[in-house]
């Protein structure tokens, strides 16, 4: 069986748009792979941290994962701090990388520009995102776009650490969703929904309340034109609504323009928040059973046992292909 592996950052509650974009996913690609779903702790430090809002953030991260339909008896779902051999291997990734190959990713510039300064770990995020991947013998890893530049460096870390040492490393394959794999801002069509957004209405929390989403979904832009018509272009707002609308219920866009021939967008909205409610609501349900359960931890223990067996054996492939320590 192929392996997929998955990382989410614990920098926030997630959004419709994380949900859609991968979570929805992961609950079809467990019935068909061997799925590692990391929470990349180690990856959110790059940026600075409140320590109990981050510890926070992971346990809700981890009950948001199982309550949205993953099933821990199917996949490992971990912390990546629990599994020490991300860091080792993260640091040897780091000496088979460029620092021309850092400075040209284009997250590190977005964040670090018009910063005073920025951590080390920002710029050297990609090779530790490698390690990730590496450690498990992925054969897929599904992406928003926006990742996509650092899975063509992991790709080629890995190649070059094959010809180098030794070929001990898989070249995982780049997996994006064809439809929702980037859902945009409810108030900017034209970038990412994002949970670090600063204003607040442009993103739907899995954890908003129906009548904060309804009210969210009431605001979001859209053109002045009162068609409900997919034409990403020209009618980016729309679009985007359309696409979060056939996702979740799993019509097809030209099938619900049709039912919304002569109607205008008060209509579609407020049928769209009943949608988006119908998704979320059940997954809250179940969050919040979660959340404080001892269930939680005894998931996350097993997870983080599972994850160290299979890292450690890559990770000592690694340290004797690089001459590390005595020969195993």
């Amino acid at each position: 069986m192929e392996t997929i592996f998955s990382g989410i950052q614990p920098s926030g509650t997630i959004t419709l748009g994380n949900y859609i974009g991968a979570m929805k996913q992961f609950t079809e690609l467990q019935n068909e792979y061997s799925c590692y779903f990391c929470i990349v702790d180690q990856h959110a430090i790059t940026v600075p941290q409140d320590r109990l809002q981050l510890r926070h953030n992971i346990r809700s991260l981890a009950a948001l994962y199982i309550a949205s339909g993953i099933d821990p008896e199917k996949v490992t779902l971990f912390i990546q701090s629990e599994v020490p051999a991300h860091a080792q291997a993260g640091w040897m990734m780091q000496c088979v990388t460029y620092i021309g190959e850092l400075e040209r990713m284009t997250q590190f510039k977005d964040k670090s520009t018009g910063k005073e300064a920025v951590s080390a770990g920002l710029l050297t995020y990609p090779p530790l995102m490698a390690a990730d991947i590496l450690l498990y013998g992925t054969n897929l890893v599904p992406v928003g776009e926006d990742q996509k530049q650092h899975l063509e460096l992991t790709r080629d870390l890995a190649e070059r650490f094959n010809k180098k040492y030794n070929d001990i490393f898989t070249i995982p394959e780049v997996r994006i969703a064809k439809v929702g794999a980037r859902v945009m801002s409810l108030q900017d069509p034209m970038k990412k929904m994002s949970k670090s957004d600063p204003n607040n209405k442009a993103f739907i929390s899995m954890l908003d309340e129906p009548k904060q989403i309804e009210k969210k979904i009431k605001s979001a832009v859209t053109d002045s034109e009162g068609i409900v018509k997919y034409d990403k272009e020209n009618k980016p707002g729309i679009s985007n609504l359309l696409s979060i609308y056939s996702i979740l219920t799993g019509k097809a866009i030209d099938e619900i323009e049709k039912d919304y021939e002569g109607k205008g967008y008060g209509d579609f909205k407020g049928d769209l928040a009943k949608v988006v409610v119908e998704v979320i609501e059940p997954i809250q349900k179940k969050y919040y059973e979660l959340i404080d359960s001892t269930e939680l931890d005894e998931i996350l223990d097993r997870g983080a046992k599972k994850a160290n067996l299979a890292a450690n054996k890559m990770l000592k492939k690694m340290e004797n292909a690089m001459g590390l320590g005595r020969k195993r």
